[in-house]
């Protein structure tokens, strides 16, 4: 898919699986199962699916999933699964190597969304990106630095400290154009500071939609995680971004949903739905 100078391609880096009843919190089972089954320890198959911006004399990593730095524990917990696909093995298909990689863009700091900024070579954590800047809003950065008891286990500190140490991080201050054509919009219901890249150029716009909208079932305004810190933000960042999105035609990127990449939405008497799937 090219918007302006950009092309951009969806990079899966693998499946991972977290609580159903976490995902959709008031939501009733006898709903969210419909769409989303879970397995016998009622966890739903979810995506860690990242962006690949190539325009302009760079090329962008939006996120970079859960990363290889897990203990068995936590695959068992988590359900990881690589048997299909990895970041370096994507981003090889797409032509690219790690380190051509020249920015990664954070929309936040939790596990599953920047678990790939490190690795370990040789017992020694390395960055994954060597040559990259990445950046993250300030706010949630200074989160990340003292989490609430709620959210403590959604930061894990090998992803993103190597990064400050080795002055590879940059904060970003609200929702300034990062590159041409390329600007955060700053959402606050699920994390302080999670920021949503948007691409466009004028006809065509892509919002990457993160933890604000991570799969197709999430795109009723009620369907919100029990992970967010703050759902009543959540649902007015839905009703203030969705409707934008509708009248505007917007590509709406899905991070976490393990089927559909991209979708654009139309209004039905029953409110917003799926108009269009995409896939790039």
């Amino acid at each position: 898919m090219r918007i302006g100078p950009y092309e951009l391609t969806s990079i899966e880096t693998g499946r991972f699986s977290l609580d159903g009843g976490a995902m959709f919190g008031v939501v009733p089972w006898v709903f969210w199962s419909r769409t989303n089954p879970p397995d016998e320890r009622m966890r739903i198959t979810l995506a860690a699916r990242c962006l690949l911006i190539r325009g302009n004399g760079k090329i962008i990593l939006v996120d970079t999933g859960n990363g290889d730095k897990w203990n068995s524990k936590l695959k068992d917990i988590y359900h990881l699964d690589n048997t299909t696909f990895t970041l370096d093995a994507s981003l090889a298909s797409a032509g690219v190597t790690p380190d051509q990689v020249t920015d990664v863009i954070l929309t936040h700091l939790h596990f599953d969304h920047c678990g790939g900024c490190t690795k370990f070579e040789n017992g020694v954590l390395v960055p994954a990106f060597p040559n990259a800047r990445h950046y993250v809003q300030r706010a949630h950065w200074e989160l990340s630095q003292d989490p609430t008891d709620r959210d403590r286990a959604s930061f894990m500190l090998d992803d993103f400290m190597l990064l400050h140490e080795r002055g590879m991080l940059t904060l970003v201050e609200g929702e300034e154009e990062l590159f041409p054509g390329i600007s955060m919009v700053v959402c606050n219901g699920h994390t302080m500071a999670q920021q949503l890249p948007k691409i466009t150029d004028g006809s065509t716009t892509l919002l990457f939609c993160c933890d604000l909208v991570p799969t197709t079932s999430h795109i009723p305004f009620p369907y919100i995680m029990g992970y967010d810190l703050r759902p009543l933000t959540t649902l007015e960042e839905k009703k203030r971004l969705l409707p934008q999105a509708e009248q505007g035609g917007w590509i709406l990127f899905l991070e976490h949903d393990p089927e559909t990449v991209a979708v654009t939405l139309k209004r039905t008497e029953k409110g917003l739905t799926i108009k269009d799937k995409l896939s790039f």
